[in-house]
């Protein structure tokens, strides 16, 4: 027997049907329709508006950050715009019943199920693209044989999609990074956009614009939300999840990535081993560690621990921070890194939501606002830390310039007023900035704004909360300038 025709014809076709609701209804789903749309929506639109490049749109990153929600707007988007709802296909290539078709026979049978004589002018969607085998070359294939479609895939296990992507669709991929929601996001998408009004902080000699609030103590209470629950869309927006964050994230994110994508896509054969040391690293998010602290504490040797550090930050799911000392110059061997969730929610998943007064809010705060940065990519961010006789410092996010070999910046994240009543105590900060002749640097608070000066250097404190908000909102325009 024919292996493409294990499954009927006529029930492959069926579910593609079922799959594109819009041949018939002219509109995507209610379901999705309603979902309001995430700030990153804008950015990425265009791509797959764009039929002037022959290049196919790859939507990468991590699971349940809004991939399949987003090209169901696009969908939407193309059909408001005018283009006939027939010539847009959307295939979920996870699903069982396309086990043994590839793109091609995948693309022959949405052409059959609508009696088309040519696919001039389809906009073609795959979601989940990587449970395909050799999926990169198909594409590339599909790209250079229909110039007059577009296609527009998406996937989760991005290690695999990044890799792939560079290596095998060269010139004919275009690469769209969708992290978790920002702390901006999460203000939008919940319509607390009245909560911030524009205004200006000092920053050295300058004044900066920046997103302000009137109500601290409320932004405060939803950024201590966000850390809990504010990395993925569908969780800001439904409370019945909320209560049950564990098994949602644990199940859909967690089991899926740990237990099926990386295993299945690199072989690993002990999951349990990376289930345990995934759980290890999220509960201590925002540590420093060492490998042989790291072989100490889980029993796992040292060139397996560095394969599990590479999927994962590979996956979206971890971010590894090197080291650079008081002169922002980096370590000739690596001996100490920091670990940090890509989405702090993810620790709340596993372990219980945290409160304002919890021992654990300092990691975390870290950790979110790490997480804000991480949406700019080509970053070089490290941490400073050095030790000289007794004294020992250090600096929580350093910006160095990869070509001077230089600091751009430091920033001091801390979740404490103390600081801005006492910052000679920022004796780290104060060092560093003198070493390397910064005469303005930030330091986060819990709810304290304003500029302290000691002697020639000027420290801009602002609310933790307020510093996330405006990473998400400068990136964003950006991206969009």
């Amino acid at each position: 027997m024919d292996k493409l025709n294990l499954i009927p014809t006529d029930k492959i076709v069926g579910r593609l049907r079922f799959e594109n609701p819009w041949w018939i209804s002219k509109e995507v789903p209610e379901i999705y329709g309603a979902m309001p749309k995430r700030l990153y929506f804008d950015l990425f639109y265009p791509y797959v508006e764009d039929v002037s490049v022959r290049r196919a749109v790859v939507l990468m990153g991590p699971r349940r950050v809004g991939k399949t929600v987003m090209l169901f707007h696009s969908i939407q988007e193309l059909i408001r715009n005018g283009v006939n709802p027939q010539r847009i296909f959307f295939v979920a290539v996870d699903n069982p019943i396309y086990v043994h078709l590839g793109l091609e026979d995948l693309l022959s049978l949405c052409m059959e199920a609508l009696c088309l004589p040519n696919l001039n002018g389809c906009y073609v969607f795959f979601d989940e693209i990587q449970y395909l085998k050799d999926w990169e070359r198909q594409l590339k294939i599909l790209v250079d044989s229909y110039p007059d479609t577009k296609f527009i895939v998406s996937g989760s296990a991005a290690a695999a999609l990044r890799w792939h992507s560079t290596e095998s669709g060269a010139g004919r991929l275009t690469n769209f990074m969708l992290p978790p929601l920002t702390f901006q996001e999460y203000i939008h998408l919940k319509k607390l956009d009245h909560l911030l009004t524009q205004g200006t902080v000092e920053y050295g000699e300058n004044s900066l614009a920046y997103a302000l609030t009137h109500d601290i103590k409320v932004l405060n209470k939803e950024f201590v939300n966000y850390l809990n629950f504010g990395g993925y869309p569908e969780v800001v927006l439904s409370e019945k999840i909320q209560s049950d964050m564990g098994r949602y994230v644990k199940s859909d994110i967690v089991d899926k990535v740990l237990l099926r994508d990386l295993p299945s896509l690199y072989g690993i054969k002990d999951v349990q081993e990376l289930n345990r040391f995934f759980t290890y690293i999220a509960y201590n998010t925002g540590n420093e560690f060492s490998y042989e602290k790291m072989c100490r504490d889980s029993g796992i040797q040292k060139t397996t621990l560095k394969k599990y550090l590479e999927y994962l930050e590979a996956a979206f799911l971890i971010k590894v921070l090197n080291k650079v000392d008081v002169n922002a110059k980096r370590f000739k061997r690596v001996t100490a890194f920091k670990v940090y969730l890509t989405n702090p929610s993810l620790r709340t998943a596993l372990f219980s939501p945290i409160s304002e007064t919890d021992s654990e809010m300092g990691n975390m705060v870290e950790t979110a606002i790490l997480s804000q940065w991480m949406h700019r990519e080509k970053l070089d961010l490290t941490y400073a830390r050095w030790k000289e006789g007794r004294n020992e410092g250090e600096v929580d996010l350093v910006l160095v310039d990869e070509k001077k070999f230089s600091a751009l910046w430091g920033v001091e994240i801390k979740w404490t007023n103390r600081y801005f009543d006492v910052p000679k105590e920022l004796h780290s900060l104060i060092q560093f900035c003198f070493e390397n002749y910064f005469d303005k640097a930030l330091v986060t608070s819990v709810d304290k704004l304003g500029l302290k000066v000691i002697g020639n250097l000027r420290l801009t404190f602002v609310p933790a909360a307020l510093y996330a908000y405006n990473i998400g909102d400068i990136t964003l325009r950006m991206k969009n300038g």
